[in-house]
């Protein structure tokens, strides 16, 4: 007998990737992950934070994410929500208790010791076996600890991170007080650990000052299913602790990544085996970098790796660098010349990045579109002299600043979670 979890993280439904919906490939997606919770026979789904784009998804984003709920209960699959840093405690929180009724406990955000019993799961699955889950959500300082005036920024940072590796410890002391050592003890999170590889569409996400956590620090589970992180990876070599990555590419520089969602199984108690299964690409796309004189032979190169995958009508997704397009005043017009007899679609034109930041330090002509506003923070920064270590000290003030800043700009605190805020 072997109990099945299937972890999933990163939806980000709602995202308008360069002025493009996404729903075509969610709803697939969703689709496609239905069928896999029968063919695989899942016991539980657990979806590891950032299940939606925005702190105020559209309407059909949050379709999707109910709809989804509904099918799955009617699979007999329990599900396990964990807001990540891109989701609204008060969104996610305001309908999990109808959602309970359908199998599905929603975690918006980690809670005092004294309510951690809310953050603990105990599910069973048709032949009685049985799984127990620390669904811990994307955390915020004031989560857990107090701040203390006076104290420097490593002092901070060494606070938070005992604060949080504490919290875990609870959780994981709390389910075994009452559900014991017989059964698979699963944690969640939705953070940066130490020593992971990241995309360009990953946010830096700071707990406080604290930029990542070091894998040692969990607890003993024996499995941990982490968010935030969209390529699928072990972490610390480890096999128990895995970021499943997100299911379709979030930005062009993970184009040729093969996305999956984790399987583990679990027999007599203990982790058995961790599988990853591949997720079918749903819209095509990639970055080609290259010369404009070369660029047709590029996207012949491009298309050729998609072969006949492409279906018909369907268009390629394309996002062109070009090495040496700074002095084409018609850079946009040769692009359309050369594509339009291809199936593609480009939805980004761009000087290689070396140019655009020497350009915008020169005080070339370089358009904001074609900068990214980390591109631009990471130039200003470039001019300044970080040579000693009050100086470093202060270029990571400034860059966690910077970050909260950001964090909140894309992610704009609604009336609801400010009304929660004003009352935690």
């Amino acid at each position: 007998m072997t109990f099945r979890v299937l972890h999933t993280s990163d939806w980000h439904l709602g995202q308008n990737f360069y002025g493009k919906s996404r729903i075509h490939e969610h709803q697939a997606f969703i689709e496609w992950l239905l069928e896999q919770v029968t063919a695989q026979s899942i016991d539980v789904v657990i979806i590891a934070g950032d299940i939606f784009d925005t702190g105020t998804p559209p309407s059909y984003a949050r379709e999707l994410y109910f709809d989804f709920i509904v099918r799955l209960n009617q699979l007999h699959c329990q599900l396990i929500v964990v807001a990540g840093n891109h989701d609204s405690v008060a969104m996610l929180g305001e309908s999990k208790t109808v959602l309970a009724t359908l199998g599905c406990h929603v975690v918006p955000q980690a809670l005092a010791m004294d309510q951690q019993v809310e953050q603990i799961v105990h599910v069973t699955n048709k032949n009685n076996e049985q799984a127990v889950i620390c669904a811990m959500p994307f955390i915020r300082p004031r989560d857990v600890l107090a701040s203390v005036a006076g104290q420097s920024a490593k002092e901070k940072q060494q606070q938070l991170q005992q604060a949080i590796s504490e919290h875990y410890q609870s959780l994981a002391d709390c389910a075994k007080a009452r559900f014991g050592d017989d059964c698979p003890m699963i944690a969640t999170g939705h953070l940066t650990t130490v020593g992971v590889s990241c995309t360009e569409s990953v946010r830096d996400i700071y707990i406080g000052t604290l930029e990542a956590f070091p894998a040692s620090q969990f607890p003993e589970f024996d499995y941990i299913a982490l968010g935030h992180i969209h390529q699928s990876q072990r972490v610390a070599k480890t096999d128990h602790i895995r970021y499943c990555g997100s299911p379709i590419a979030l930005s062009f520089d993970e184009w040729q990544q093969q996305k999956v969602v984790h399987i583990a199984d679990f027999s007599r108690g203990k982790l058995s085996q961790v599988t990853e299964l591949a997720i079918p690409c749903f819209q095509p796309l990639a970055m080609v970098k290259t010369e404009v004189d070369e660029l047709e032979s590029a996207i012949d190169k491009v298309l050729s790796l998609y072969g006949s995958t492409l279906k018909q009508e369907q268009k390629l997704w394309l996002d062109i660098e070009l090495s040496n397009g700074d002095y084409l005043n018609d850079l946009s017009q040769r692009v359309d010349e050369v594509t339009q007899h291809y199936p593609v679609e480009v939805l980004l034109i761009r000087r290689a990045k070396q140019q655009k930041l020497q350009g915008l330090i020169e005080q070339e002509n370089t358009t904001l579109s074609e900068l990214s506003y980390h591109e631009v923070f990471a130039t200003r920064l470039a001019q300044e002299d970080w040579s000693d270590e009050q100086a470093l000290a202060r270029k990571q003030r400034l860059t966690s600043l910077f970050e909260s800043i950001a964090d909140q700009a894309l992610n704009p605190v609604t009336d609801e979670d400010s009304n929660e805020q004003a009352s935690s």
